[in-house]
């Protein structure tokens, strides 16, 4: 059944090195034109792409209002205290402008010929819960963080400073134990949807087990943010039905456009001044 949806729209950005000032002016165009996010892919293995939280930081400056995203944060290369005073830093500095992406991990040759560990599935799963324990009470800010864990140690780490408003954690998550992780301890869910992704079709009983799981422990289901990455695969979605009807019967209250690499600022100029109007009233 379709619901009425406060849909948010924003860009999902390769962070090419090659041609850096193009990547930053897609992030650009988003802020003058009125969508609402700027998600920046993380793979610092990639010798071709710059550093997310560094992009994010530039982007930060020539930007006024879009919310920033890492979607998602490569963990096993960062540091959760580390992460988390990055992500204070920045919401601060912005007024309240930023989001955290963070998923378990993947491309494990390359996450360790940077030095990173090579982690199971299970290992990351249980990586990733220690890693949101530490952020999560960096940024609510607890007097000091401890943690003995498996994967993660911190021994009297004092949170600061502390973010300009309550930061999300958005977990990309897909397999049965990290959407229950999702439900029980995340603010947000974010999957890439459609075409090689996560098929729609599926997005419904990913839901329910997020929904469950949030139940199951004592939290509001109501409360985790629903948001997903669409055209990786290069569809169309500069459709604005399309994208009100997958927002409304998925329940997805924020979709992140992935930007082509040929036209770029003109599709996100398009995107924020025809399709995201149009959009935003279908769902609403």
């Amino acid at each position: 059944m379709s619901t009425c949806i406060a849909l948010a729209i924003g860009i999902f950005i390769v962070p090419d090195a090659g041609d850096h000032e193009a990547t930053v002016a897609q992030a650009v165009a988003a802020d003058q034109v009125g969508l609402d996010a700027v998600a920046i892919q993380d793979h610092p293995y990639q010798y071709r792409f710059l550093d997310t939280w560094t992009l994010l930081s530039f982007v930060a400056a020539r930007t006024e209002r879009v919310r920033l995203v890492p979607d998602v944060i490569n963990l096993p290369l960062r540091a959760p205290a580390v992460l988390a005073k990055s992500v204070a830093s920045l919401d601060l500095l912005t007024d309240g402008r930023v989001e955290l992406g963070i998923g378990a991990g993947a491309f494990w040759e390359g996450v360790e010929a940077m030095g990173g560990p090579r982690r199971t599935a299970g290992e990351s799963v249980e990586a990733l819960e220690e890693a949101i324990g530490i952020i999560r009470q960096f940024l609510d800010g607890s007097s000091s963080l401890r943690l003995e864990g498996r994967h993660y140690r911190v021994a009297g780490a004092r949170p600061g400073p502390a973010p300009a408003h309550r930061v999300g954690i958005w977990v990309g998550a897909y397999g049965p134990r990290m959407l229950r992780l999702t439900g029980r301890l995340a603010d947000g869910w974010l999957p890439s949807i459609g075409g090689g992704y996560l098929a729609l079709d599926d997005v419904p009983d990913r839901q329910a087990t997020i929904d469950d799981a949030a139940t199951r422990a004592g939290r509001d289901p109501s409360g985790i943010a629903r948001v997903a990455n669409v055209g990786l695969d290069g569809s169309d979605w500069l459709d604005p039905e399309r994208l009100a009807a997958v927002a409304t019967d998925l329940r997805f209250e924020m979709l992140l456009l992935s930007v082509p690499s040929e036209g770029a600022v003109e599709f996100v100029r398009r995107l924020g001044e025809d399709v995201a109007p149009r959009a935003r009233e279908l769902a609403g």
